[in-house]
Order: structure tokens, then C-alpha cells, then sequence
């Protein structure tokens, strides 16, 4: 994944480009060895103005649009300018973000009160999870519709991507859509990270937002994806697993439209069916 070309006032990023897989050996259950790749998970440890937030798991694919993401999804951060740069060295599995002035003491003020979130890789969220709920203006469903034509095709892409997932297993996937454009695919080992790094992407490359953005996801749509993906400005969850019930109680109340079990051309829609054009 090529990270996007830096523009004017944006952070500076590295890319820090490391193997995705690891090639051993097993044995079945026959007792016959032979070999095969498992993914790679290494600790990325996050530096803010020198001083140390957090350790995140990951798989290593797009470090600094995790980073900046992360930063991001957690309500710390309100614009990509408000970071200079992101410095990865996987030598000492660090991440140094030098931030604009003024920024570590509101950093360290928000983080006083975090919430530790579900699923694989454990994610945190800083500060009161639903606050700011109000500033959120999703596009109304007029101008963000999914025919089922569309989502046929987004399916049949994620199906048809070379994927760490089909070379190893054991990791999570999302990717962004703009109609039936895929825009990014990012795997990690779970699948906030790999949200994160979207929107790590996302700020990177249209700050001025997307028309009709689509968000695919592998895992299941609980309400801290339902959060980042509201805050993204995407309407549209499509997840190959199912929802929970927070999830769903979110969507109704922000306006998404969460599709689940999408595999194929079979899917539920869970809520928003005025997103969601099932004749065409």
C-alpha cells in the first residue's frame, strides 16, 4: 500500500516498509510437515511530543496512516495540520509524532479518561465515546444510496483481491469505496487498525470528503466502528460478518445504513433502508 504524496501543510511521513508474512514449518494431523505463512505482528509504540501514549498490535502495513488515523478516531486530533510529522522505526517499534505547538497538554487532559473497546486487537478510545455526537452531519440519503448492482460488485472485487488473509489467514480487512471504485484496501490484525489506516488515507488524500462513500469491512460492525465510520463521514457500513445490538443503536440514531452477512449476493440490511436501493 503507497501511501499518498505529501501535500503542502500535511504531515511528513515515512514509510517504513516491513514483511507482511512469515514462512515455517507445521505438521498436520497425519504427523506430515510442511511449510506455510502466518501473519507478522509486531508492537508500535506511539510518541507524542516525546511522551509515550500507547502501544498499538499491528501488522505493519501502512504504520503512519495507522498512526495518523488512530490519532484521529480517537477525537485527539480535529485536523491532519495539526501534526508536523510521523517518524516509524521498527528497529526500537516506535512511532514519533512531533505534533504543531500547544497540542501535548489538551492530549494529556483527554487522555485521563479512556474506554477500553471489543474485539480482536483490543482498541482504546480516549475521552467520552459519544461526545460530539451532535457536530456529526452525515450526507442526507438522497446524495449516499447503494443499489444492489453496486454492492454485487464491491463483493465480487473484495472476493477477487490478493490478500495477506488468503495467503495466511488469521487478519481483518477494510476497505473504501466510492461507488463501485475501490479506493484502498488496508489488512491488520484487527480490525480497528485497519479502519484507522483508512482514515489515515482518507485525510491524506480528500480532505474535502468522498461522494458516497462506502466502507467494507470483514469483521463485525460494533458501535466503535459505527463511531469511526461516522466520524469519517462514510453512511454506508457493508460487513461480511454480523452487528451488535450498540452498533445498530448508533446507526439508528446517526443515520447509517448497516448491511451484514454480505457474502456473495446475499446480505441483510440491519438499518438506513432509505440508503439502500434493493431494484437496481
Amino acid at each position: 500500500m503507497p501511501h499518498p504524496p505529501s501535500k503542502p501543510g500535511l504531515p511528513r511521513l515515512t514509510q517504513a516498509w516491513v514483511d507482511l508474512t512469515r514462512e515455517i514449518e507445521v505438521q498436520d494431523e497425519l504427523g506430515q510437515r510442511r511449510r506455510l505463512h502466518i501473519p507478522c505482528e509486531r508492537p508500535l509504540t506511539v510518541f507524542v511530543d516525546k511522551r509515550e501514549l500507547i502501544t498499538l498490535m499491528t501488522l505493519g502495513l501502512a504504520p503512519e496512516l495507522l498512526v495518523l488515523g488512530w490519532l484521529r478516531n480517537q477525537g485527539l486530533i480535529r485536523a491532519a495540520q495539526e501534526i508536523e510529522s510521523i517518524t516509524v522505526d521498527w528497529e526500537v517499534g516506535a512511532a514519533a509524532v512531533r505534533s504543531h505547538a500547544g497540542l501535548s497538554q489538551a492530549w494529556a487532559q483527554q487522555s485521563a479518561k479512556r474506554t477500553l473497546t471489543t474485539g480482536c486487537g483490543q482498541g482504546t478510545m480516549f475521552g467520552d465515546m459519544m461526545a460530539g455526537l451532535e457536530e456529526l452531519a452525515l450526507p442526507p440519503p438522497a446524495q449516499a444510496r447503494l443499489s444492489r448492482s453496486a454492492l454485487c460488485a464491491q463483493l465480487e472485487q473484495m472476493r477477487a483481491q490478493d490478500s495477506v488473509y488468503k495467503q495466511a489467514g488469521s487478519v481483518h480487512g477494510c476497505a473504501l469505496f466510492e461507488g463501485e471504485r475501490l479506493l484502498v484496501m488496508v489488512e491488520d490484525v484487527g480490525r480497528h487498525n485497519a479502519l484507522d489506516s483508512i482514515a489515515g488515507w482518507l485525510w491524506m488524500t480528500h480532505a474535502g470528503g468522498l461522494h458516497a462513500p462506502v466502507l467494507y469491512t470483514t469483521g463485525r460492525i460494533s458501535s466503535e466502528m459505527v463511531l469511526k465510520a461516522a466520524w469519517m463521514g462514510v453512511p454506508i457500513i457493508v460487513s461480511r460478518n454480523g452487528i451488535t445490538q450498540m452498533g445498530l443503536d448508533l446507526a439508528l440514531q446517526l443515520g447509517l445504513c448497516l448491511i451484514g452477512r454480505a457474502r456473495g449476493r446475499h446480505f441483510i440490511v440491519y438499518s438506513g433502508f432509505e440508503r439502500f436501493d434493493a431494484t437496481l
